[in-house]
């Protein structure tokens, strides 16, 4: 037992502790009040509903609802993975999310540097909102304008293509052209909102650190690559953690519009097949597997990563 005066000292240690806690809360009142709606959502619309995860250890049924329903442990799981669609599906999920990583995650970055070193205020801001127009766009308008523009019977690029001697190509229905596809929309859609982040983070950098660069003989791509890019890493890492944890994530809206019969190969993923299994054919508990399934991997990929970073030097995410 330790003596009663190492006891008292705890005691008074953690007091003064939560005395400081509740003064800094109370200085910062105003700051907390304006969090609080997110932290609001987050409590109600992401932590309540985890307790629905226990529907994947069960035999759901919506008559009974979950304390009625009969509990058959792992076997949802094991289900799973034993489909004959299971390692389709991881392949293609992540096939699509490899070309993502490759091509959609630098390109905001390059965006927002070229949009940086433009001088001319009207210019820029003029340009900005024009690449930030796309993401306020429904996935069913860019399926719309991709068939109008791709399909093999009234689609613009295959009239040129027709007109100028050759035949048609079937982007839409070719097997080797989906992932590209799906690929090439996101970075027209979403690349202009993704330089948000990045540019916020430019406007942090110090003004005089350019001045002393221009002073020393720095051009402007010496001032990018030794000044801009560092001061921007951490956000850049912190973003690549934190896509990394949606590795098992595909938009499900767009891949379900761009489906169709003869791409059914590489289309289907795990988001499509808990729509399918789940909302579709009624077995509910095999949806949510799929989820918790997906949410497991991308927590794994999320530790994992920021695991390597520090170790390599760098901030995490935590």
């Amino acid at each position: 037992m330790p003596p009663t005066s190492t006891v008292l000292a705890k005691t008074k240690t953690k007091q003064r502790e939560k005395s400081r806690l509740l003064v800094r809360i109370l200085q910062h009142k105003y700051m907390y009040l304006l969090a609080l709606p997110g932290i609001a959502y987050f409590i109600l619309f992401k932590f309540v509903p985890m307790w629905g995860l226990i529907i994947a250890f069960m035999k759901y049924n919506p008559y009974v609802g979950i304390l009625g329903s009969e509990w058959i442990g792992m076997k949802n799981f094991a289900e799973l993975f034993t489909d004959n669609n299971f390692y389709l599906m991881l392949r293609n999920t992540f096939a699509i999310n490899i070309f993502g990583l490759v091509f959609m995650f630098p390109l905001p970055i390059v965006l927002a540097l070229m949009l940086n070193e433009v001088r001319h205020e009207v210019f820029k801001r003029v340009n900005q909102s024009i690449v930030y127009l796309p993401h306020f766009l429904s996935w069913v308008v860019v399926a719309s304008m991709t068939f109008f523009i791709l399909s093999s019977d009234v689609g613009i690029v295959n009239k040129l293509i027709v007109g100028a001697g050759h035949e048609r190509v079937a982007f839409l229905s070719n097997p080797n052209y989906f992932w590209g596809l799906i690929t090439a929309q996101n970075m027209w859609k979403e690349a202009g909102w993704g330089t948000i982040i990045f540019l916020a983070a430019m406007a942090g950098v110090d003004p005089q650190r350019y001045e002393a660069a221009v002073v020393d003989g720095a051009s402007r791509w010496r001032q990018i690559w030794h000044i801009t890019l560092p001061a921007i890493r951490p956000t850049i890492i912190i973003l690549l953690i934190l896509r990394l944890g949606h590795m098992a994530d595909v938009g499900f809206e767009q891949v379900l519009l761009m489906t169709n019969p003869l791409v059914m190969s590489v289309s289907e993923v795990f988001d499509t097949y808990a729509y399918t299994i789940g909302i579709l054919k009624g077995q509910v508990s095999v949806g949510v597997t799929v989820g918790m399934f997906k949410g497991v991997v991308g927590l794994v990929l999320v530790l994992a990563s920021n695991y390597i970073v520090k170790k390599l030097g760098h901030d995490g995410i935590y």
